[in-house]
C-alpha cells in the first residue's frame, strides 16, 4: 500500500541526526513529536472507534474481509454485534473508514517529511516514515492490499486520490534531487519501492526490527538513487 496503510522521520532537533535506518514512531502515532515546538498529536477524538478499527484490521488481514462477521468484531473489543452498530453503521464502513484514516495519515505526515529544504533530508525522512508505518501496522497494509475494492466506491476513489497525492510528495523530493529524472521514471521508482517496503508483512519475521529497519533503508534509499543506465 501506499494504507491502504497507517506510522502512520522528523527532523533532527537540537542539532543531532537519528541513526540511518531506524525507524521513527508510525505517521500520526500519538506520542510521534512534532519538529520544533514538541508537540503531540492531539489523542483520538474516540478511542473506542481506534480500538474497533485496530482490531478489525487485524482480523481482516488474518481472515478476510468475508471471513469475519459484525458480531466477531465486536467480541473482539468486548462488545455485542448490535452495540458495536452504535460505533459505525456497518462492516463495510469499518472497512472504509479504516483505509480512509492510514491513507490521510500518510499523506499529512509525508507532506511533512517531504517540505524539508534539503530534498537529501526530505528522503530519508520519508524513508525512516514509511519504514516506521510498514513494521508497525503490516495488517494495514495486508487489507489493503487485497481489499480495496470492497470499499464502496466513493470512498473508493478518495483513497486512490489520497495515495496518488502521498506519491506525488515522494516524486518531487526525487525531482529535487535529481532535476534531470524524467517525471514518469521517477514515479515508477517510488512503486517500486513502496513495493519493496510494503512487503515486510511477508519478511520481516527472521530479523529484529531495528535490523528489519536499516535493511529496508538502505535497499530502498540504493533503489530510488540509482543511476540509470545509459543508452
Amino acid at each position: 500500500m501506499t494504507r491502504a496503510t497507517s506510522d502512520p522521520a522528523r527532523s533532527p532537533r537540537g542539532g543531532s541526526t537519528p541513526a540511518q535506518g531506524r525507524p521513527d514512531p508510525a505517521p500520526g502515532a500519538p506520542d510521534s513529536p512534532a519538529d520544533g515546538g514538541g508537540t503531540r498529536r492531539a489523542a483520538p477524538a474516540n478511542p473506542r472507534r481506534t480500538e474497533i478499527l485496530g482490531a478489525a484490521a487485524e482480523l481482516f488481514a488474518r481472515r478476510g474481509y468475508h471471513g469475519v462477521s459484525i458480531g466477531e468484531l465486536g467480541r473482539a473489543v468486548g462488545l455485542t454485534g448490535p452495540a458495536l452498530y452504535r460505533h459505525f453503521r456497518s462492516k463495510e464502513t469499518v472497512l472504509a473508514e479504516m483505509l480512509l484514516d492510514i491513507s490521510e495519515r500518510l499523506l499529512a505526515e509525508g507532506a511533512r517529511r517531504a517540505a524539508s529544504g534539503d530534498p537529501a533530508e526530505a528522503l530519508d525522512a520519508l524513508l525512516r516514515g514509511h519504514i516506521a508505518f510498514a513494521l508497525d501496522e503490516p495488517a494495514l497494509i495486508t487489507v489493503h492490499g487485497r481489499e480495496l475494492d470492497n470499499v464502496p466506491e466513493a470512498e473508493r476513489h478518495r483513497v486512490r486520490r489520497l495515495q496518488r497525492a502521498y506519491v506525488e510528495e515522494w516524486v518531487g523530493v526525487l525531482r529535487r534531487l535529481r532535476p534531470d529524472e524524467p517525471v514518469d521514471r521517477a514515479r515508477a521508482a517510488v512503486h517500486a519501492c513502496f513495493g519493496l517496503i510494503n512487503s515486510t508483512p511477508h519478511s520481516a519475521s527472521g530479523l529484529d526490527r531495528e535490523a528489519m529497519a536499516s535493511l529496508l533503508h538502505t535497499m530502498a534509499h540504493a533503489a530510488l538513487c540509482a543511476t540509470p543506465p545509459s543508452h
